[in-house]
């Protein structure tokens, strides 16, 4: 139970919710399967499996699940089909039908399709910190993670969530970290980096398991490249790469966390150990990171 990626977003610390309370919004929400008729459906459902509650909480800190089915209809499918039915109604008219008719047709065929349509099932968990005021999504991207959101928002009345704002762009503090080649206290820089032209051309370069020599990087810098994307370690403890728009990817535990993993034989226990271990890592990480970046930025 590690997140491989976070979208961040903050609470007030010490954040007055209950797990039961929390779970009484959810409740509303709550996942059903999709009907044959329907594209898509979403819905809360409990991270431990039926019967259990919807927000698991592990030494007061929660986990949610957010479900979705989405049918798979291809537009390629759909086009064929919708084609098919163009030719044969202009054999019987004695011309083709026209762009309204064409689209009118093709969304009759979607419908005629989607109760044959299979379906594809994804979660996505979110991890709440209320002493701390962190809510953190495992979504590889911040349309993804705001769509979670905007779901959860229409639940929790009123819940005080505001996006993660920052004093330095990371853009601005991971360039400066390559040109003094001096990552901040307690982080070092890794071997994954990709730098990007600010003008016009849009001009970039990657690097990937590659050693990010410091003269090469002042001299990308120099020639007006920011860094957009950098691999990191915190502590010794954690890896993970850094975006310009705060995004946190690829995040990786490394074997000191492993090796200092209480063993547990117990399946419950050892999701609960996961858990708890991750969640106390993540807020540590994620405080040094913002104190990196000069801190939070206040409205």
């Amino acid at each position: 139970m590690w997140f491989k990626n976070l979208q961040a977003y903050r609470l007030p610390q010490n954040w007055e919710m209950t797990a039961d309370r929390l779970a009484e919004y959810l409740a509303a929400q709550a996942f059903t399967p999709a009907s044959s008729n329907e594209l898509l459906r979403q819905g809360w459902k409990s991270p431990r499996g039926a019967g259990e509650p919807l927000v698991h909480a592990v030494n007061g800190q929660f986990l949610l699940t957010l479900a979705s089915e989405k049918k798979i209809l291809p537009a390629k499918v759909v086009n064929q089909v919708a084609k098919t039915r163009a030719a044969e109604l202009e054999e019987v008219q004695g011309f083709p039908p026209g762009k309204k008719a064409m689209k009118e047709l093709r969304e009759r065929v979607a419908d005629e399709l989607l109760p044959r349509a299979l379906s594809a099932q994804s979660e996505t968990y979110v991890w709440i910190d209320p002493k701390n005021g962190w809510l953190v999504v495992d979504a590889g991207s911040a349309s993804k993670a705001d769509d979670v959101i905007k779901f959860l928002l229409k639940a929790v009345d009123k819940m005080p969530l505001e996006s993660l704002r920052v004093q330095r762009s990371p853009a601005a503090m991971m360039t400066e970290w390559l040109n003094s080649d001096e990552a901040p206290a307690g982080f070092t820089i890794d071997q994954d980096a990709t730098l990007r032209a600010t003008g016009e051309s849009k001009a970039q370069i990657g690097y990937k398991r590659h050693s990010l020599d410091p003269e090469d990087m002042r001299r990308h810098i120099a020639a007006g490249k920011q860094c957009a994307r950098l691999a990191v370690t915190w502590n010794s403890r954690i890896s993970f790469v850094l975006t310009e728009q705060l995004a946190i990817k690829s995040v990786k535990p490394l074997d000191v966390i492993k090796e200092n993993d209480a063993i547990t034989y117990d399946q419950n226990e050892r999701f609960d150990n996961d858990f708890a271990l991750m969640t106390g890592e993540y807020a540590k990480m994620l405080s040094n990171l913002v104190e990196a970046l000069g801190g939070e930025a206040r409205a």
